[in-house]
């Protein structure tokens, strides 16, 4: 892990990029899911006096819950729309570029969010949560990209995991800018919700300093020249010449390939695991179950006898579990490697769920049981923060070559935000109708990825795409040449013919 370390810390300018391309990327992702829990009865609050003042309407609990359900929801909307758009333009613009013009968008949603409740109009969150999410669908699109192809390939792990950490980071600061002591009050909380606006100031102002792709600059625009100065700045004034070959033997090999589609991928047979690695991969992340076990996090708290003006600082540890558990992977990914991160977490969210179902159904029964549900709770994060959470997201950029990254991008972004609406949209009914025991649900999805990614995946750590293309087909051409050998066998005995004596 030394080593690792070290040689990021000779590399201060890929330290730099990580953290501006996070903090106007991936930070926004998570600052918006997690804000809207602490201001949520003043939004709803504005949204009843709009229609007061405007219909004169007081509007039913009922009516109230389908505003507010849609102004969250719409983030998704956004984040899908924009990871469909940041895709395409990311391979026509470059990475640097599609970074900067995308924090207009969110100023100009934090302009609104700001504004509404002195315009009264709700309608106008709405718009911003729209633009947040188109947002967060293009930064994590193209952060991921940036960030993977800047990096030297044996640290491309342990940069690829700081996507997540980013994630958790904007988690963590959206709970406690959330606070009642801070910006979750009745007259700042427009300022909680305009936040995002600052941080992508922040990177509006500090990544024109940093340089393009590297691999951009080569193999999309076949600047060599551009593409040595690049990385010179990232990695310091050595001799990159074996890293410019290893770019060039993959543009030969694709040499007068244009990018594909995302139905050219689909049907390309030749990546078929591949595609099949981030259907699973991305599913699963978004149907794990986080979201069941963050929701039920205050059940359990409250059980175990916090008060309720006391939740929103517990539910702060959460956060900051998480947090903690991303930069522990962070450290250990290049020593451990991204196969057995998936699996180990995986699994071990597995176990977690069974448990936890077990102890929530005691939970009425025996007293204690509520404090054995919070534990459990608390290692069902760090599972998932430690594994699944930083692994997932830099794989498009990892499995497949730079003419099919785009469309790779496309496919995982646009499941990750489906899951998202999904879970958001059913949840709620799910919990109504089956309690606890959804968590029995999600068991199905983290038991067969985790299954999946140990029967299916090769280690892909400090591999090209084009080595890790030869590894899955290694591994699964093996497994397909016995099963036809086998079948040849079993037809060859079925067609003998044996004597029988009476």
């Amino acid at each position: 892990m030394a080593q690792y370390f070290t040689l990021l810390l000779n590399c201060p300018v890929v330290i730099a990029a990580i953290c501006v391309a996070g903090i106007g990327g991936t930070f926004q992702y998570g600052f918006s899911v997690s804000v809207m829990t602490s201001p949520s009865a003043f939004i709803k609050e504005l949204v009843n006096k709009t229609c007061q003042q405007r219909y004169s309407v007081s509007l039913d609990e009922w009516q109230l819950s389908l505003i507010w359900s849609f102004t969250v929801s719409v983030f998704c909307i956004g984040g899908l729309v924009g990871s469909l758009v940041g895709a395409s333009l990311v391979t026509k613009f470059g990475r640097k570029q599609c970074l900067l013009f995308n924090n207009f968008l969110a100023i100009i949603g934090a302009l609104l969010m700001i504004l509404s409740q002195t315009a009264m109009s709700f309608e106008m969150i709405m718009v911003g949560r729209l633009l947040y999410g188109i947002n967060a669908g293009v930064g994590l699109t193209v952060q991921s990209m940036y960030l993977v192809e800047c990096a030297p390939k044996r640290l491309r792990g342990m940069v690829g995991v700081t996507i997540a950490t980013f994630i958790s980071f904007g988690k963590f600061s959206g709970q406690l800018l959330g606070i009642s002591e801070l910006l979750g009050t009745q007259e700042r909380w427009p300022w909680l919700l305009g936040f995002n606006g600052f941080t992508s100031l922040l990177q509006l102002s500090t990544l024109p300093f940093l340089p393009e792709s590297p691999r951009f600059l080569l193999l999309d625009r076949g600047d060599r020249r551009a593409c040595e100065e690049a990385l010179r700045t990232l990695w310091g004034n050595k001799d990159h010449s074996v890293e410019v070959e290893e770019m060039l033997e993959e543009k030969a090999a694709l040499q007068s390939v244009r990018n594909h589609s995302v139905m050219e991928l689909i049907r390309s047979q030749a990546l078929r695991w591949q595609i099949l690695t981030i259907l699973v991969t991305f599913t699963t992340l978004q149907l794990c179950g986080i979201n069941a076990v963050y929701f039920y996090s205050f059940e359990v708290f409250r059980a175990a006898g916090i008060q309720e003006d006391q939740l929103s600082y517990t539910a702060l540890g959460t956060g900051l579990c998480e947090l903690f558990t991303s930069f522990a992977c962070f450290m250990i990914i290049e020593n451990t490697g991204k196969k057995a991160l998936l699996f180990r977490g995986y699994m071990g969210m597995s176990a977690i769920l069974i448990l936890l179902t077990v102890t929530l159904y005691l939970q009425s029964k025996v007293s204690w049981m509520s404090y054995c549900s919070m534990g459990l709770i608390f290692i069902f994060i760090f599972f998932f923060s430690s594994g699944p959470a930083g692994a997932t997201s830099p794989l498009p950029g990892e499995l497949f070559t730079q003419s099919f990254k785009s469309a790779a991008f496309i496919i995982g972004c646009t499941l990750n935000w489906c899951g998202l609406f999904v879970v958001g949209m059913l949840f709620p009914v799910l919990v109504e109708k089956l309690d606890y025991f959804c968590f029995l649900l999600f068991l199905f999805f983290c038991g067969g990825c985790g299954l999946y990614v140990r029967f299916n995946i090769p280690e892909i750590e400090n591999k090209t795409a084009l080595e890790i293309a030869a590894e899955f087909q290694k591994m699964h051409c093996k497994s397909e040449e016995s099963q036809r050998e086998k079948g040849t066998e079993l037809k060859l005995n079925s067609g003998k013919t044996y004597e029988t004596k009476f």
